[in-house]
């Protein structure tokens, strides 16, 4: 066991909207993921997220709301909840979620990863 340094961890990548594994817990992933400008629609059939901001700020929009999510703050997006995540600068997030998660949920298009790297 060792601890991981979050912020060594985001400097290995310059990409936006594709995760890394970080870790693993049970039968979850514990990603990373830089994010900027505006994601996808999409929603997850089966699976929660949490998304937890490391660095800057991340807009949830909701089909019926929009949520700010600050530095040092997480939401969980339960399953089958349709969400937009928008970040107006680049912004480090942290996602725990199950193995099984797609990036893109049910849509599938250019920002789809089915591969994950390791960092």
């Amino acid at each position: 066991m060792r601890s991981v340094n979050l912020a060594a961890k985001f400097r290995l990548f310059d990409d936006y909207w594709s995760p890394k594994i970080a870790g693993e817990l049970n039968d979850s992933y514990v990603k990373l993921v830089k994010v900027k400008g505006e994601f996808v629609w999409h929603h997850h059939a089966t699976e929660d997220e949490l998304f937890l901001v490391v660095k800057g700020r991340l807009l949830l929009k909701f089909r019926d709301h929009e949520a700010w999510v600050e530095e040092g703050e997480f939401v969980i997006v339960p399953r089958g909840v349709e969400h937009l995540p928008v970040a107006p600068d680049e912004t480090h997030v942290v996602l725990l979620e199950p193995k099984s998660t797609l990036n893109t949920g049910n849509v599938r298009n250019e920002r789809t990863v089915s591969e994950l790297d390791r960092i």
